[in-house]
């Protein structure tokens, strides 16, 4: 049965209306013991009920009841077979769909009965398939029928774990079963014709995997750790193991047994612990634990399946740690009875414990270990404390209260330590201890003090340099040092104060000032310093606060400075206010009003008060021409006395809209431009823009105008290309015998570098740094190529490296003579019958030979 509550099932209880039927934990449904069910059907009521919340839940569950078959090989003689037989042999049929015969012939009946499980044992070895039951329906008489089946296994993952022969309807298993994968398997039975028309309606099969003890105990921690209290008596609980088996707990396959196998240290007796073999529970079976002796027991666990039998069951095995804890059977007691020691610091002294055996034997840590020391004395107790540091055997006395030497140069107490824990049952001795602490306090320095520290004082702002103010004098506890204190300014952000250094009398330095940066909500706040000439010399701080009382020393501000008014006298008036320095009562109510002189001011303004901080400045005429008016208002305070200001506001008077607002043309003219002077300025504009547009367009024509600009020369005159170098074809016929390799470039540098400095080949590039020529442009600009030509040239004559060289030259040794009259078989002499006109028939490339040689005779 499945049951949810909708809380995870925690604690949910199941139980039957029989004795004879149980259901577990898991929901599944059991016999109690070996019965015969004399009906066809029994009907059960299972309860779920949860014993926290008591609501309880009832379901029926039926049962049909299946009758076991008879065969030898064949079927009983005047037996028909029955629906409904199922045995898992070949021979087998399983007839799930029947027909009844009625007076009109056959007709279908509803099933209400359901096909017995087929029970299939795991790691089976086969051989495969495995015919598990033959699926048969009555009407293969009439028509072909089609077997197949659906489901996990079949046509669901895990894929063809089940198939079944579609004519004879015999159901196979192809491969070993694992429970532990999958304990039991749905499938459905499907019968149809030859045109896949439904012959019988779907059978639900239902096949479960029988168990095999193939899987050992699994602890769930190979290491468990316990505890139990030393002389602990028999039956003590310690702990408790747990071993898991995959295998079907219902059966003796899952059931597991516990036993101990050994016991290390096996003392006092080797048989100190004993555990439950069901449930896995650990507890003593013998008195005597004691952890002075054994502080830790360590044993082996086994966990045997088949119920705990050693010849067929599985078995694994875990380690058990037991510890034996501490308890209370050692009293503590002082090392010594009396403790002196001089003090000055916050640690008195350090008090060991030990047990009255003579040695620590308490368990670091635990209840009975740890002592609580309180002294009982009841006049000077209040002064101390104890304290315990973590891991350590000791007291540490401390001050509770601070200790003065001036008043107290010596305690006497009584010190009382016990166990936190009262000592265990049946020890006959005392539960504390005592010892008598002497502490001697030792005088040291102590640092001067201020009785009054913040210290304030009220006074009037503004008092003259030189006033006393108040004496700021600290005292010296030391009553027992004849020591002298001396002051100091520590802190003063104004520099308004001095201290005499003998008695602390303060005095101003100059005048306070409450308006003044430095006041923080009307009090000034400076900081001093008393030391005294011990040894090591100490001091103390104070802080003097000054009230300063407010006087009237400010005169009002007339606020805004700048306004600006229509030159007609309309809705739009200026409203002016004041802005005093002091507080009340020496600010407003203010008094706002023109001077009488000059006479223009009151004859072209007037005021007109709204309260007493506020007022409207506006004009009294009609009329009044548009400009800057400096306007005068004499503003006064309230103080006592009153203090007046008079302060200059700026009023622009301008030509106004019928909204009341300031014209463009009419806030520049206000700014004291005339009419004249706004249209020279915007034809000033208008002039500068034009030639700014007229610039960009002679720039962008003349940037056109250089790209496609020709060279300036004739293309018949231009001689960039008449210079042509061919390639060396050698002497005449006379100069075949001249040894042409004397002139060629030498194959290494050796005799170059090795030559007399000063005398150099004409061949021979000297050795340095070339510069470097400019690079020109991919496709030049025409109008850049005379500056190319002149950036090059310029180079070329700084290149030492360029040829020809500006040195010696030496030839090398050509031979002792020639046959030949000339090194060329040209003659360049110029002769009379030589001829050059045809020259000027050979096109524009060869005049220049034209004009040089055919022109020689003419001059």
């Amino acid at each position: 049965v499945k049951f949810n509550n909708c809380a995870g099932n925690k604690g949910v209880r199941y139980e039957t209306n029989s004795l004879d039927f149980k259901v577990r934990a898991d929901g599944t449904l059991y016999a109690a013991h070996h019965l015969q069910v004399p009906s066809k059907q029994l009907i059960l009521v299972v309860t779920a009920w949860d014993p926290q919340t008591l609501g309880r839940w009832e379901a029926m569950v039926r049962f049909l009841v299946a009758e076991k078959s008879q065969h030898n090989g064949h079927k009983p003689k005047g037996r028909k077979a029955l629906p409904g037989e199922l045995v898992q042999q070949q021979s087998d049929t399983l007839l799930p769909w029947r027909q009844h015969q009625s007076a009109h012939g056959l007709r279908r009946q509803k099933r209400d009965w359901v096909i017995p499980p087929i029970n299939v044992p795991e790691n089976s070895r086969g051989p495969f398939p495995q015919q598990l039951v033959r699926i048969r329906s009555d009407k293969d008489k009439e028509i072909h029928i089609r077997y197949s089946i659906t489901g996990v296994g079949a046509d669901q993952p895990p894929m063809e774990v089940f198939n079944i022969d579609p004519v004879s309807g015999r159901m196979y298993v192809t491969r070993p079963m694992d429970r532990e994968e999958r304990a039991s398997y749905h499938l459905r039975a499907h019968a149809v014709d030859m045109n896949g028309n439904k012959v019988e309606n779907p059978i639900d099969l239902y096949i479960y995997v029988i168990d095999m003890n193939d899987n050992r105990p699994e602890f769930i921690n190979q290491v468990y750790n316990g505890s139990v209290d030393e002389g602990s008596k028999p039956g003590t609980y310690v702990m408790t193991v747990t071993a898991n088996d995959a295998d079907d707990g219902t059966t003796a396959n899952g059931m597991v047994r516990y036993r101990i196998v050994t016991q290390t240290p096996q003392s006092p007796s080797q048989n100190m612990f004993t555990i439950n073999s069901e449930t896995g529970d650990i507890v003593t079976v013998a008195a005597g634990l004691d952890r002075e002796k054994v502080q830790q027991y360590i044993v082996i666990v086994q966990a045997t399946d088949m119920e705990g039998n050693l010849n067929y069951g599985l078995s694994n095995t875990a380690t058990a740690i037991i510890t034996v804890t501490d308890v209370n059977d050692n009293p503590p007691e002082f090392t010594t009875s009396t403790v002196k020691q001089p003090q000055k610091g916050v640690r008195t002294s350090v008090i060991i414990t030990r047990d009255l055996t003579g040695s620590l034997m308490g368990q670091a840590g635990s209840r009975s270990w740890a002592g609580m020391g309180l002294p009982t004395t009841t006049c000077t107790h209040s002064h101390f404390s104890f304290s315990q540091p973590n891991g350590l055997r000791e007291k540490i006395q401390h001050f509770a209260a601070a200790v003065d030497y001036e008043m107290n140069r010596a305690f006497m107490l009584t010190v009382m330590v016990s166990n936190q824990a009262p000592l265990a049952s049946g020890i006959q001795m005392s539960f504390q201890s005592t010892a008598g602490v002497t502490i001697s306090v030792t005088d040291v320095n102590e640092a001067p003090y201020f009785p009054t520290n913040h210290k304030l004082i009220r006074l009037e702002e503004g008092v003259p340099t030189g006033t006393v103010l108040t004496t700021f004098s600290a005292v010296d506890p030391d009553r027992f040092m004849q020591q002298a204190v001396r002051y100091s300014k520590l802190s003063d952000p104004a520099n308004w104060l001095n201290i005499n250094a003998t008695n602390g009398q303060i005095t101003t330095a100059a005048v306070l000032d409450r308006e003044s940066d430095y006041i923080k909500n009307n009090v000034y706040e400076a900081t001093f310093l008393a030391a005294d000439n011990g040894i090591p010399p100490a001091s103390g701080t104070g802080t003097l606060q000054i009230y300063l009382i407010d006087i009237n020393d400010n005169a009002p501000e007339l606020l805004p400075k700048e306004a600006q008014i229509c030159e007609k006298p309309n809705l739009n008036v200026i409203n002016i206010t004041a802005a005093d320095a002091d507080i009340d009562p020496n600010v407003g109510p203010f008094v706002f009003e023109l001077p009488s002189v000059p006479s223009a001011v009151r004859k072209n303004w007037t005021i007109t008060r709204l309260n007493g901080d506020y007022a409207q400045l506006s004009l009294r005429i009609m009329y009044l021409e548009a400009g800057v008016y400096d306007v005068p208002i004499i503003v006064t305070d309230s103080g006592n006395p009153p203090l007046y200001n008079t302060s200059v506001i700026k009023v622009k008077v301008c030509p106004c809209d019928e909204n009341g607002d300031c014209t463009t043309i009419g806030a520049v003219a206000a700014a004291g431009l005339g009419t004249g002077a706004i249209i020279a300025i915007l034809i000033c504009i208008i002039i500068l823009l034009t030639m700014v547009l007229l610039f960009v367009v002679w720039m962008k024509r003349r940037e056109k105008e250089r790209h496609t600009k020709q060279l300036l020369i004739d293309p018949e005159d231009d001689v960039r290309d008449n210079i042509l170098k061919y390639d060396e074809e050698g002497g005449g016929e006379e100069d075949q015998d001249y040894d042409l390799s004397q002139l060629q470039q030498p194959e290494t540098m050796d005799h170059v570098l090795n030559k007399t400095p000063g005398v150099r080949r004409v061949d021979e590039r000297p050795i340095g740094a070339e510069p470097q020529y400019p690079v020109r442009p991919v496709i030049p600009h025409p109008g850049d190529i005379g500056d190319f030509i002149n950036e090059g040239l310029r180079a070329a004559d700084n290149d030492p490296t360029a040829p020809p060289y500006d040195s010696l030259l030496v030839f090398d040794y050509e031979g002792s003579g020639s046959t030949a009259g000339s090194v060329s078989s040209l003659n360049s002499s110029s002769s009379g019958d030589q001829d050059y006109d045809y020259l000027n028939d050979w096109g524009p490339r060869f005049k220049k030979l034209a004009d040089m040689y055919g022109g020689g005779e003419e001059d």
